[in-house]
């Protein structure tokens, strides 16, 4: 009865007996989103940036985007209860505006994806460096980044059920390295009092203003909180995902939000020398605090488990992006599609998982070539997965003022009108802060994001146009009132 609703649910798969085995419980699930949100790696990436531009109070930010992000995480998981469909946001969209709006959405965030997981496993190679004391140059970094990257996607081919124990292993890892560290600086070396966190400690944009230097710190918090879809990206391998999957977003940005606020804060609070750390005189102010605290060896052990936390985030974003191209590719919307739409012996798209792996690849020897330009494209990654996802909140609001009721075993009821315009609103606002000048003297240097992000969409919209790949399958579109009245007379019956 279950793969028969799966049928209906998406009806396009290109080779008969193409099926997922469903090896994903909610716990697995949750561990995936949670690995691939990863708090170790924006703190430990953005924490310095952060505090440097608005001082402790930049903390605030995970809150903030936690909140707003669980609103997305509430839209998003009525859609996937409706539509438990492999691939996310591609189908997502499909099914609630239309093909062409759903190519271009999974377009842009099909290459958010890729330049996320370069960025990732750009910042990892740095710890992996740390632990094998070589140096950070151009050369190693790439080549670092290119095993990491190879490396995970030979787990990730090896089986659904491997990915789940890697994440879980990758969950554990955050655990420690972020609570448990977290909770273990701020019991026995707190040298700063908590009301540290509403001190600026003199810090005020180049306009004298702190309201514009607390805006300018929101990219900690934005980078953080994206992943969750990674739950929905792999539903067709989840058991009874309508239930599971909503749940699953949900607790992997609450514990996430906490295990973030408690790492901040522990480093925050057990530094003795935080007005250097917001001043910028210590440049990779986590590293000197692990030492002072930890030591030599157990700065160590934080590395190692670090790496393994980072490693577990990289493996759920080959995940997720091989899924997703998987998705597009069953609908013959790429070239290579039929090449890509198949899947193996140990239920993975291990060719999909191929191109997922090449892409960042690709990039990795790019950013060799312009070193400098690693932090632009991890603040394009951000934007182009906000905008995606600001198209499923849009088309489903639109379909909720035509009158769709989405009929999944998972809704929040009546609420769901007005979750979906605060999710809309927040979310315009994120983009809006992405989307801010960078501090540079070229115009390039200055618009970076939005010029990569034209770049996209135009190339995006010029394949569309004149390859028109939305054409080339009969899948369902634009059905979500229609779908859900089916489910409803299913459920009545």
């Amino acid at each position: 009865m279950e793969q028969t609703t799966d049928k209906e649910n998406h009806q396009h798969q290109p080779v008969k007996g193409e099926q997922f085995n469903r090896s994903i419980g909610l716990m697995s699930n949750f561990a995936l989103g949670f690995t691939y949100l990863s708090p170790l790696t924006a703190v430990y990436s953005l924490f310095a940036l952060a505090v440097t531009l608005a001082g402790p109070p930049a903390i605030w930010w995970i809150l903030i985007v936690a909140c707003g992000q669980l609103l997305v995480a509430l839209v998003f998981g009525e859609v996937a209860s409706q539509y438990p469909i492999t691939g996310g946001l591609y189908p997502w969209a499909r099914r609630l505006w239309g093909k062409k709006y759903a190519w271009i959405a999974a377009w842009i965030y099909l290459w958010a994806l890729v330049v996320t997981i370069t960025s990732i496993a750009e910042y990892t190679s740095t710890f992996v460096a740390s632990l094998f004391h070589y140096a950070t140059s151009a050369g190693n970094m790439m080549l670092t980044s290119i095993v990491l990257l190879l490396i995970m996607m030979v787990v990730n081919m090896s089986g659904t059920k491997n990915l789940a124990r890697v994440a879980r292993i990758g969950f554990w890892c955050e655990i420690v390295s972020v609570i448990a560290l977290g909770i273990y600086l701020l019991i026995f070396h707190r040298s700063q009092p908590f009301s540290v966190v509403f001190d600026s400690m003199g810090v005020l944009a180049k306009d004298g203003n702190y309201t514009t230097a607390f805006m300018s710190a929101s990219l900690m918090g934005l980078f953080m909180f994206f992943g969750f879809e990674a739950c929905g990206n792999v539903a067709e391998e989840v058991k009874n995902p309508g239930k599971k999957i909503p749940v699953a977003m949900i607790l992997s940005i609450v514990f996430g939000a906490i295990s973030a606020v408690i790492s901040i804060m522990g480093y925050l609070l057990s530094s003795p020398d935080l007005i250097n750390i917001v001043n910028g005189k210590i440049s990779d102010p986590i590293p000197a605090i692990l030492n002072e605290a930890l030591g030599e060896t157990g700065a160590t052990v934080f590395i190692v488990v670090a790496i393994i936390a980072m490693l577990s985030c990289i493996l759920s974003l080959q995940a997720a992006l091989s899924r997703l191209i998987f998705s597009f590719s069953r609908d013959n919307m790429l070239p290579g599609s039929q090449w890509m739409s198949k899947i193996s012996k140990h239920s993975v798209p291990d060719n999909a998982m191929m191109v997922s792996c090449l892409l960042p690849v690709i990039i990795c020897v790019w950013v060799y070539f312009q070193p400098d330009s690693l932090a632009r494209i991890t603040a394009f990654a951000v934007i182009g997965i906000y905008i995606s996802f600001q198209m499923v909140v849009l088309a489903a609001l639109r379909q909720r003022l035509k009158g769709w009721k989405p009929a999944g075993e998972w809704t929040i009821g009546s609420w769901g009108i007005l979750v979906n315009v605060l999710a809309l609103a927040y979310g315009l606002c994120g983009i809006w802060l992405l989307a801010q000048p960078a501090e540079g003297e070229s115009f390039v240097d200055r618009w970076t994001v939005l010029v990569g992000l034209a770049i996209v969409i135009g190339s995006g919209l010029i394949y569309m146009f004149i390859t028109k790949p939305f054409g080339r399958s009969n899948a369902p579109e634009n059905d979500a009132i229609e779908h859900a009245r089916k489910l409803t007379a299913q459920q009545n019956n």
